[in-house]
């Protein structure tokens, strides 16, 4: 379930009462359900200790995951340090089609799932090539050591610090987040563009983007409705289209810098610890850029700041 920040809770009390009584029976029956959960799997926690016996064991590590996209590629970090660890092959099997805990969200890409097949192959090609994966693919009858969806189970806040620590919350695992954890060879094509990527959840509404109007050679990667809506702000922006995330990690490889809220491409930018700045929502701080090149910002001025900066070196 996606908690509602202080803005929008109220905005749903005052506009919808309906629909805000539905989101407080829904956030209490998930509340509940969290607790629950975390009561009946505390064993599914692990620790370093436990799991190089489970890698002395098995002589493989299998990992598990069905969240977002962008969830999935900050859990990385946390396998690629265990990977380092426990010199045994590091599986990673990702499971479709379940359900987000609140009704359907029309702004989800995906809808009322988290994960489905469509983007389990559009992953392959980036995952499946970075050297700490040994296999990847579609979880089937595949016997899990590390269930990374383990988060969700109850006291991990979402709403608040850094995905990228969840899965390490979890394993006991420090991973080394200000250091890039995407391998890609980069598109240099796209050396004198930026790229940007606004998605319709986590916006900012202190923040626009009509001032980029006045500069050139700008790419946007997202879904056409994404693509739509920016073009309201900035018409001569030109939509970028991949068939696969390895397409897109290589073209924000490559880029002069990248724009981008709490989405999954700006997951990728951070990643790949290029030069990145990120609009943060006002009401979910979820994602903090770690290390080299990453900038961040809540209010306009900044933001054009930023983007001046970066623009002219």
């Amino acid at each position: 379930m996606e908690k509602k920040g202080f803005i929008s809770k109220y905005w749903l009390k005052y506009t919808d009462r309906a629909g805000y009584k539905k989101y407080k029976w829904e956030l209490a029956n998930y509340k509940s359900n969290e607790f629950a959960s975390f009561l009946t799997s505390y064993a599914q926690l692990n620790t370093p200790a436990k799991i190089k016996r489970l890698a002395d064991i098995n002589h493989q590590i299998n990992f598990n995951h069905s969240g977002n996209a962008g969830d999935i590629i900050y859990a990385l970090p946390t396998i690629k340090k265990i990977a380092e660890t426990v010199n045994v092959p590091t599986n990673l099997y990702l499971r479709p089609n379940q359900p987000l805990m609140i009704a359907a969200d029309k702004t989800h890409p995906l809808g009322n799932v988290m994960l489905n097949e469509k983007m389990i192959k559009m992953l392959e090609p980036l995952l499946s090539s970075q050297p700490y994966i040994h296999e990847y693919g579609t979880l089937t009858n595949e016997s899990i050591d590390i269930d990374l969806d383990y988060f969700r189970a109850g006291l991990v806040p979402q709403d608040k610090g850094n995905i990228a620590h969840w899965c390490a919350y979890i394993t006991g695992v420090n991973p080394v987040l200000w250091q890039k954890w995407l391998t890609v060879e980069p598109n240099l094509s796209f050396k004198d563009d930026v790229v940007i990527a606004r998605s319709e959840r986590y916006r900012n509404i202190l923040i626009n983007y009509k001032f980029l109007k006045n500069y050139d050679r700008l790419k946007f990667i997202g879904v056409e409705s994404e693509y739509k809506d920016i073009r309201k702000q900035i018409p001569h922006i030109e939509w970028i289209q991949v068939t696969d995330f390895l397409q897109m990690a290589q073209i924000i490889a490559g880029c002069k810098f990248f724009i981008g809220n709490q989405s999954f491409p700006f997951s990728i930018a951070e990643a790949l610890k290029v030069p990145r700045i990120l609009e943060v929502s006002l009401e979910v701080i979820n994602v903090i850029p770690e290390g080299e090149n990453g900038y961040d910002f809540l209010f306009q001025d900044h933001f054009e700041s930023l983007v001046k900066e970066l623009y002219n070196k």
